[in-house]
């Protein structure tokens, strides 16, 4: 279920998505945004592991969404849980605004 509002903010916790976005960085969350690969996305994980934060590297509406950490070595992504579902894409990182304001290109 996503949020009624269109925006929101989050915490990053972790350093899976290190350069791009560091332990304690506050984003802005556009929650009803249709994803796309190079996208940073909040995503519902499988298996009871929460909601995380992960680039889009490739997939589809229909097929669903494969998911990478920015930094490879750390945190879990689809290469241990696979595609994820279309659904479970909450929402996509468009601006950090805090420590280091900037906002967040889709990668290649």
């Amino acid at each position: 279920m996503r949020p009624s509002v269109p925006v929101g903010a989050v915490s990053i916790r972790g350093a899976s998505m290190t350069p791009t976005l560091r332990d304690g960085d506050a984003c802005l969350v556009w929650w009803r945004r249709a994803p796309r690969p190079g996208d940073v996305v909040i995503a519902r994980l499988p298996a009871g592991r929460g909601l995380g934060v992960k680039r889009i590297a490739f997939g589809d509406v229909d097929d669903g969404w494969w998911l990478r950490s920015d930094n490879v070595g750390i945190g879990t992504d689809s290469a241990a849980f696979g595609m994820i579902a279309t659904d479970d894409v909450l929402g996509r990182v468009v601006l950090r605004y805090w420590p280091r304001p900037a906002w967040l290109r889709r990668s290649a």
